[in-house]
């Protein structure tokens, strides 16, 4: 899985549209919506920024790990 479409799934797993993220990064919807659509990569600020808001390691979001190491999503699956 690409880090768009692990972006995508993660976004669409917490229940939230691409404009409560893009809002709470304070990016324009363009800037937002090209990470998910694989055109551009964020910084790693931003990285941390997403990790935060999604609850994930950026391990996970990167790909370079399986697991999400959130115990409380992980059990509701």
């Amino acid at each position: 899985m690409t880090f768009a479409e692990r972006l995508k799934t993660i976004r669409k797993d917490c229940n939230m549209t691409q404009r409560d993220v893009y809002s709470i990064l304070n990016i324009s919807p363009n800037g937002y919506a090209s990470y998910e659509q694989g055109r551009t990569e964020p910084n790693i600020e931003m990285i941390k920024r997403l990790c935060k808001i999604f609850d994930v390691s950026a391990d996970y979001l990167l790909g370079m790990d399986s697991f999400e190491y959130n115990e409380t999503r992980s059990s509701e699956e």
